[in-house]
């Protein structure tokens, strides 16, 4: 590994390396390794999540290696650079037609993909329900037991490489039509009302003490969120916009799903 970091660090220096088949096989290794689960584009340690920049710059360097040609699926053709994963019986994942991943993703087992799209570089986590029209963007990291429902957008974060990709952790849920993007930070077991944006610059304003407590490009655990908009000042004159709001926190369970449904219908939240 330390060995195709450092020929991938210098290629993505000084792209004329990429002519050195010594540099196209430490590619092409870290691209197998991502889609086999045993390498990942960011992990979480004691201290919190670490990008592996490096890993980032294989992708971009792959994408200048491979070569467009036409692929067959079925009745379906399509026209790229990058394959689609295969041989899915043997992952434990149930891919529902025309649910799509990209070569260079990872999904654990016990996932459920229905008909959206993870790109290149993501990595979902164990019990995972990617439902339909969901998109998981390039490098984006999500946990185990997360649910993204219809229509969900985590965008994909590729460059500079060592920008921190979106991330939602274990056990969190995701309303219809959410928007996550720009390395927003989702932790553990939150709730996203039905269509929440978060970008990084989206400002997150806990309204549920005395006192507002604004957040920017981080989800607290826990908390349960809402779409809402705040005034904002223009030469033309004051206009609303977007926010997210944290109206309360779910409650402590052992039982997430009870939690989950709990918190539902505490606090009204569509989804």
């Amino acid at each position: 590994m330390q060995q195709a970091r450092t020929l991938i660090e210098a290629a993505y220096r000084e792209r004329s390396l990429l002519q050195d088949s010594q540099t196209r096989e430490a590619v092409e290794w870290t691209l197998q390794e991502l889609d086999q689960g045993r390498l990942r584009v960011a992990e979480k340690g004691e201290t919190g999540w670490t990008v592996n920049a490096w890993v980032k710059e294989a992708i971009l360097l792959y994408f200048g290696l491979a070569q467009m040609k036409v692929q067959e699926v079925g009745p379906f053709e399509f026209y790229d650079k990058i394959p689609l994963k295969k041989n899915w019986s043997s992952t434990g994942v149930r891919v529902v037609p025309p649910g799509t991943a990209r070569y260079g993703s990872f999904l654990e087992s016990g996932c459920i993909l229905m008909p959206g799209y993870v790109n290149i570089g993501a990595r979902v986590g164990e019990g995972t329900m990617v439902d339909t029209w969901a998109t998981v963007g390039s490098c984006a990291q999500v946990g185990k037991g997360v649910h993204l429902s219809g229509g969900v957008g985590l965008g994909g974060v590729l460059e500079p490489p060592g920008a921190s990709p979106v991330i939602v952790e274990d056990g969190a849920f995701i309303g219809s039509r959410c928007i996550v993007v720009e390395g927003v930070f989702v932790e553990e077991e939150a709730v996203l009302g039905a269509n929440v944006v978060l970008t990084a610059s989206t400002s997150i304003v806990d309204v549920s003490g005395a006192e507002p407590v604004f957040h920017k490009g981080r989800v607290p655990a826990r908390s349960v969120v809402i779409p809402g908009s705040l005034p904002k000042q223009f030469p033309a004159g004051t206009f609303h916009v977007p926010c997210a709001l944290i109206i309360g926190k779910r409650t402590a369970s052992t039982d997430k799903k009870t939690s989950l449904n709990q918190a539902l219908r505490d606090f009204q939240v569509d989804v």
